[in-house]
């Protein structure tokens, strides 16, 4: 039976979980407070009635709670920099410096390349790529100081350059560029603070049943039997936001495969 373990390997511990108000930041925010993580969730959606999608922050902190973990949500739109900013100070000022930094909050829009509005793809490169380096410039100084700190970049397979033969319906490239543009800010960033003690990494979730998944349809007869356990994304994050900062850093990792190379199955969430 899953438990929450206050005492767990991540005891004193704050982690700033964005995108958590449901989907695959939820289950990552539920994973990290198992373990005994103090839990800042952050996300658009507080409160029921805020979003056409199901989930919200208070639930996601209600679920935490509930099974005797910690935690406390702060919502805020990561388009703006003034509330990413303020996200962190009130995460700090919530917590303490932030030790595990998780970045899975998108905005995603899928539109061929040719009709693809410049608003829209400002939006999605605000969100997926400048939002995550800004907010590891706000925890990094603290983290470097402590020398000590876990990045966790959340990417896509959509990363990867197509292969023919082509999909002719297309409408990925723009959020394949926001994931590969992420991918090489992680390895890039882990290079630069490696000295620091600080790790930073890459998990790339196999294609999960989330609600943001359903919106777009990724989920039909010809990829039914690629869907994944949304356990595994929570567990390789838990990993490398635990792991080794010297062994286990400038990874970019997919999560089935990286939890066989480590010899761990994931277990059932809280």
């Amino acid at each position: 039976m899953a438990t929450v373990s206050p005492n767990g390997p991540l005891k004193g511990r704050t982690a700033l979980v964005t995108g958590a108000s449901r989907g695959i930041g939820e289950a990552i925010a539920v994973r990290l407070a198992m373990e005994g993580a103090r839990v800042v969730v952050s996300a658009r959606t507080a409160e029921d009635g805020e979003s056409k999608l199901p989930g919200t922050l208070a639930g996601t902190v209600a679920r935490i709670r509930d099974a005797g973990g910690e935690a406390t949500a702060i919502k805020a739109d990561l388009s703006s920099e003034a509330e990413r900013e303020r996200l962190v100070a009130e995460a700090v000022a919530a917590y303490g410096p932030v030790d595990i930094l998780v970045n899975d909050a998108a905005v995603t829009f899928f539109i061929p390349v040719e009709q693809f509005p410049k608003k829209r793809f400002d939006l999605m490169m605000e969100v997926q790529v400048w939002a995550p380096f800004h907010l590891s410039q706000l925890v990094l100084p603290s983290m470097r100081e402590r020398k000590q700190g876990w990045i966790v970049n959340i990417s896509s397979g959509a990363g990867i350059h197509p292969q023919q033969p082509y999909n002719r319906r297309g409408g990925g490239a723009v959020y394949g560029m926001c994931k590969a543009a992420l991918e090489r800010f992680t390895t890039g960033l882990a290079s630069e603070v490696y000295d620091d003690n600080v790790a930073v990494n890459v998990v790339s979730p196999g294609l999960v049943d989330t609600p943001g998944v359903a919106v777009h349809g990724l989920i039909n007869e010809q990829t039914k039997d690629r869907v994944q356990p949304i356990e595994y994304i929570a567990e390789a994050v838990y990993r490398l936001a635990s792991g080794d900062p010297k062994t286990m850093t400038g990874r970019i990792d997919y999560a089935e495969p990286f939890l066989k190379e480590l010899g761990i199955a994931p277990g059932a969430l809280v």
